[in-house]
Parts: C-alpha cells; structure tokens; sequence
C-alpha cells in the first residue's frame, strides 16, 4: 500500500476509483466533502461469522446504469453505524475498511455499504476518507483521468448472474418509461428472467383446452411465471382482457384485471372507497346539463375541481374559481359527452398531496407532492416537487384500507389533509416508481419483486 506524503492531491467532483480487494477494478465516485462518510453501491448484504470474526458478504454493480455486470464482494465488518442519508432518513449501515485507489495512490478508507440505486453513483467520497489528502475543485471533473472503453471491456466482459430464477414479463406499451426500465433491472438483480411486453403486440388466441398469448411475429408467450401489469390508461379494455387470459393460463397477475378495471373507474372506485368506511372529497356526478347549478351547490360552490372519469397524471383536471367558471367547463364537458366529476376544492391543503406506495397491505414509502408555480394541484409530470414526508398512522390504516378495498397488490394511494382529517383522492393501480424513489432511496422496484417471490414461493438460491 502506498501512502502519500507529499502535497495535497487536487481532484475534480467526481473521479474514479479502484478497490483492489473488492476486486472492483474501476468505480465511479462522487467527490463530496459535504459528507462525513464514504459509502459503496451494495445489495443482498449478509452477515456472517468466521473465526470468531463478523464479515459481510454483498453484491455490487460498479457501472452506473448496469445491473449487467456484478461483483460478489467479502469483506471483514469493522463497525455498524446509524447513519442520516442526503434525504434525511436514517439507515444503520455496516462499516468495512478497504484500500482506496486514486490516481497514484492508495490508502484504506472506511466504507458504508447501502444500497444506492436512487442515487446515481456507485459510491461516494466522503471527507473521512479525504482528509490530508485532498482537494477538491468542485468546478472540475475526472482530473485523475478517464477510464477508457478498452479497459472497461477487459475488466467487466463478463456478467455473473444467478441461475434459477423466476420468468417474470412486465406488461406495458413503454419499454423506455423510468419505472419499466427499473422493474426489469430489479428482477434481473434477483436473479429472474425478464421480458417485456408490449400490449399492442400481444394477442389472444381464445381456446378452452389451450389458452394462448401470441407475441408479435407468431411468437407464443409460454412458461410465465408473473406479470406485473403497467396499463396505460388508453389501453386498459384490451390491456386487462389480456390480464385475463394470462391468469386463464395459470400466471400470476401482480394486480389483476378486476383490479385495475375498478380503480380506474374513479367514480366506481370512490363509491367503493366510501362502501369502506373511508372519507373523500365531496364529490358530485350528473349526466344533464340542466343539473349543473344544483351540482355545483352540492359540493359546496366555488372554488372547485371538475374532473374527467378518464383522466390521468394530472390530465383532465380543471379548477373553476367562481361559480360561472364552474358552470362554463361543466357545459364544455358535456358537450362533448365527456364523463366528469366535480369535487370540493380543499384549500387548506395549499397544492399539496401525499402519495403513499403500497405493497402488500403495507405502506412501504410515501412523499408529499407540491404543485408547481401558478398550478392547483400537486403533479410531478407538469413540474411539480416531491419530497420525504412522514405520514401518521391514521394516514397509513386509510391507505392500507384503500389498497385492501380496490384489491389491489401494488397501489399508489392519494391522500390531501384537509381540516375535516385526511381525504382519499384517488387510487392508482400502475404508480410510478421515479419520484418516489428519488425522493425517498428506496428500492421500491425491488419491494414490488419480492412480492411476486413472496406470492409464488420462490426463494433466492432455491
């Protein structure tokens, strides 16, 4: 090991590493004086004993945007740490001392290991392992050289991955969509075999002795085990007939057609939420135009939301500030024979919602939503902020018991605290993984694949 003793070493605000015992050949880390402790990218972290002496076996995917390439690590434990993440959530991690090299030196430095695929970067540098050694030009970036392809494919030509897994198909129109893209990377992580599915080039082929799924091309889908159903709104009719025939054929469907159909009704859904005991909005719902001043009066007058039965993502969402206002949009709607709730405008809520993710019966995270600027209501696909919120236990039952009484699996449930107490907004049956998990750090596309182990029995290794 080489120490360094001469001057400071200047490095840009990200370089790359090597953990020679790791037997991680090239890493990227993000230089951050602002952190106290360096920490490295890892999953399926086991503890264990040896010679009386606690180690740690994990997994690593040093390439940012490659769960491809993996790198079974070892490594003796020298502390466990409560440790308070960038989002302000604390996690007790495990501590390992490793040599450190950079540029021309090399030096052991302390390491949490956590998981940090929310995060970008395969590790961080923190200032612990900087001290009396560094500088950092925050304005510059690889000052101690890039790595180059030809290094990359000598180091990580091959990829290990574990045999015996689950065929898991993730059913969706978007292959390219964050969440997709991540559902697929966290099954592979496990050890599954993945595919995805694109609705519109599935099709049925309707027999009581053989049931089929044929693929564009002729291709038969067979030997599924799950899919986890990512129905866009346009698509549900034919997405959930297809849902149907996979469980005709014995596969696991993660939310089932019945499911979705029901959620994405939000008139049905919010007549079903209310047949649970569980509060909304007051919300009012008219075929004729003729009712439209008693429907406005019904939910307390302007300001309100008018709300098209098909919308979603924020689309089809309209605030009427006064009582004309209302009136016009209601009449635009119908005359197009368009399908549309209205609501009460809870004001108190100031643009705010939370969304918590449920799995299971269980909310395994949840985020406040913040509208953007001019806007009424929190989005995060027109601008909108997410951010960590803890939500009360009151808030967590309502949740569960919304997810319970949509039967549904996976859940994304909308809440708005209002000053009567918490108010379900909506139920989505397809959430979205990438604001929850950049706001929070957890992998919840890897919680919704232990679900799918869970259901079927599977275990890791069996």
């Amino acid at each position: 090991m080489v120490q360094q003793s001469g001057p400071k070493v200047i490095v840009g605000n990200q370089e790359w590493c090597h953990l020679t015992a790791l037997n991680i050949p090239a890493i990227k880390a993000r230089v951050d004086s602002g952190a106290k402790t360096s920490s490295l990218h890892a999953f399926n972290i086991k503890p264990y004993t040896t010679d009386g002496e606690l180690w740690v076996s994990f997994e690593v995917h040093p390439l940012q945007s490659n769960r491809k390439v993996l790198v079974k690590c070892d490594a003796p434990v020298v502390d466990r740490r409560t440790v308070r993440s960038s989002t302000g959530e604390t996690e007790k991690r495990y501590v390992i001392r490793t040599p450190l090299t950079l540029g021309n030196d090399t030096w052991d430095i302390e390491v949490t290991l956590t998981n940090r695929d929310s995060m970008g970067y395969r590790m961080l540098l923190g200032r612990e392992a900087m001290s009396g050694r560094l500088l950092v030009d925050p304005d510059a970036s690889f000052r101690l050289g890039e790595v180059a392809v030809d290094v990359f494919r000598q180091h990580y030509d091959t990829a290990e991955f574990t045999q015996g897994g689950l065929k898991i198909a993730v059913v969706a129109s978007n292959p390219e969509l964050y969440s997709n893209e991540r559902l697929m990377e966290a099954g592979r992580e496990r050890g599954h075999d993945m595919m995805f599915l694109n609705i519109r080039h599935c099709y049925i082929k309707l027999d009581a002795e053989k049931p089929e799924v044929h693929y564009r091309g002729g291709t038969i889908i067979s030997d599924l085990d799950a899919v986890i159903p990512r129905i866009r709104p346009s698509m549900t009719h034919y997405g959930c007939s297809l849902l149907r025939q996979f469980m005709t054929m014995g596969v696991l469907c993660l939310n089932d057609s019945e499911a979705i159909t029901k959620s994405r009704d939000k008139l049905y859904s919010l007549q079903a939420l209310l047949d649970s005991g569980l509060n909304i909005p007051i919300t009012g719902f008219a075929n004729s135009p003729l009712d439209t001043q008693d429907l406005i009066s019904m939910v307390g007058g302007a300001p309100l939301i008018v709300k098209l039965l098909e919308g979603t993502q924020g689309r089809g969402v309209v605030l009427a500030e006064t009582n004309k206002a209302a009136e016009s949009v209601i009449n635009a709607f119908k005359s197009l024979n368009a399908n549309i709730l209205v609501q009460e405008f809870i004001k108190e809520a100031k643009g705010k919602d939370i969304r918590c993710f449920v799995i299971d019966g269980k909310v395994v995270a949840a985020i406040e939503r913040e509208a953007a600027p001019g806007e009424f209501r929190a989005n995060l696909h027109q601008g909108g902020k997410a951010s960590l919120v803890k939500v009360t236990a009151q808030e967590r039952r309502i949740a569960v018991k919304a997810a319970k009484a949509m039967n549904l699996s996976v859940a994304g449930i909308d809440l708005i605290r209002s000053s009567k107490g918490p108010l379900l907004l909506e139920v989505n049956s397809s959430p979205g993984l990438e604001g929850i998990e950049s706001a929070t750090g957890i992998d919840i596309a890897a919680m919704v694949i232990t679900a799918i182990e869970k259901k079927l029995g599977w275990k890791r290794g069996a």
